[in-house]
């Protein structure tokens, strides 16, 4: 029995058996390795189930993880796995939760996730979105109390596949990491923004980004020996820039753990005051709108849970300019594209190509993690009972 009550060995020996036929990779540079994504995701499903997941949520939680390590976001990744089981075990998200209905119409529901999985809440209230959309030309759904909803950019995926056009503001409920433009006290989360448009049978043009200048988990990377966040990524108290994951977390030498609660210091809003205000807009959409709180104290409750709210509005192209959208668009990207380079190595990308392309390039040839990293996922695993699969710590 694992520490929550739930058999884990049917799980593990299918993991351990799709696991064993995927071996590291050779010539890693020093202090990382890759996997392969069909392997990781399955030890990361069986630490999930062991951990108390049923099984079609460890699978969609270790889907999803993965799935942003592909697409190089990797501050939204399998980085998370320890965090992710802590606030599990400690009931501040909750595992086989679904959707409760506070408020519809036709067009528009506001809806609770029980503080359920974010991989397993943030689905359904897409799915709820993309139906509506279908029946009305246009929808909007209010999410409120959902675990960590991982890459808003997911979801904006998830309903162009659909044909509909998306725009997400997320917030996050006592999630204060980021000061506001002009001050050092935090203020914000990181309040990420996303917007899907559908250009099938090509891929869809997807932009999905924090309002900070990187995102948490980017500094959370960083400290465990990834690549450096920018020089003016954070502020400390005196208004000096930082680009050290101490400014966040505090002491981190000696110690898998990251609380971004510790630090003294904040994330710094991208754009000035322009990520700064549409920072407070997202507080104020996915935050007050939905009724699921702020990062602030305002409607703060007992405690100190932290969730998701997402503020998300679904357009059917049909009830526009259907017939000419679609090739306007596309010959729009192409003229965009066709602007002369700045470098003479340079390139101009559309929205979503740079994930589209990494995630080509880590399908084939594995996705990399920091050593430290996949410590701290091997410590979380081994914390459950789950045995440690067949790869190598380092190269």
């Amino acid at each position: 029995m694992n520490p929550l009550g739930k058999t884990k060995e049917s799980v593990l020996s299918q993991a351990e058996n799709a696991l064993a036929a995927a071996p590291a990779m050779p010539d890693l540079p020093e202090g990382a390795l890759t996997i392969g994504a069909d392997a990781l995701t399955a030890f990361i499903a069986a630490i999930f189930r062991a951990a108390g997941c049923d099984a079609p949520e460890a699978g969609r939680i270790a889907a999803s993880l993965v799935s942003a390590n592909l697409t190089g976001h990797d501050s939204h990744g399998v980085v998370r796995v320890p965090r992710y089981v802590h606030v599990l075990g400690l009931g501040q998200v909750r595992a086989g939760q679904t959707l409760t209905i506070v408020s519809e119409t036709p067009a528009h529901a506001l809806v609770d996730g029980n503080f359920g999985f974010g991989q397993t809440i943030a689905p359904l209230a897409v799915d709820l979105g993309i139906a509506k959309a279908k029946n009305t030309g246009i929808a909007v759904i209010g999410l409120r109390n959902a675990g960590h909803v991982g890459r808003i950019g997911e979801w904006a995926e998830r309903a162009a596949e659909a044909g509909l056009i998306s725009i997400h503001f997320a917030n996050v409920f006592n999630g204060e990491l980021v000061a506001p433009f002009g001050g050092v006290d935090r203020r914000f989360s990181t309040n990420p923004f996303s917007v899907g448009v559908p250009l099938t049978p090509d891929p869809p043009l997807l932009l999905d980004f924090a309002t900070s200048v990187v995102a948490e988990g980017k500094v959370l990377v960083a400290s465990n020996g990834g690549k450096s966040v920018p020089d003016d990524a954070m502020i400390e108290p005196d208004g000096r820039f930082s680009s050290d994951p101490r400014t966040i977390y505090g002491p981190i030498e000696g110690t898998h753990e990251r609380n971004p609660g510790a630090g003294l210091g904040a994330l710094r809003a991208f754009g000035g005051h322009k990520g700064s205000g549409l920072a407070f807009m997202c507080e104020i959409l996915a935050g007050c709108l939905t009724a699921g709180g702020t990062s602030g104290p305002a409607l703060r409750g007992p405690g100190r849970r932290i969730a998701n709210g997402m503020l998300s509005i679904y357009i059917a192209p049909g009830g526009f300019a259907s017939e000419t959208f679609a090739q306007a668009a596309r010959d729009y990207a192409a003229y965009v594209k066709a602007s002369r380079p700045a470098l003479p190595v340079g390139e101009v990308l559309l929205p979503g190509e740079p994930e589209r392309r990494t995630r080509a390039e880590r399908l084939k040839n594995g996705v990399p993690l920091q050593a430290r990293t996949w410590e701290a996922i091997l410590a979380t695993a081994r914390s459950l009972g789950v045995p440690a699969p067949p790869f190598p710590l380092s190269p």
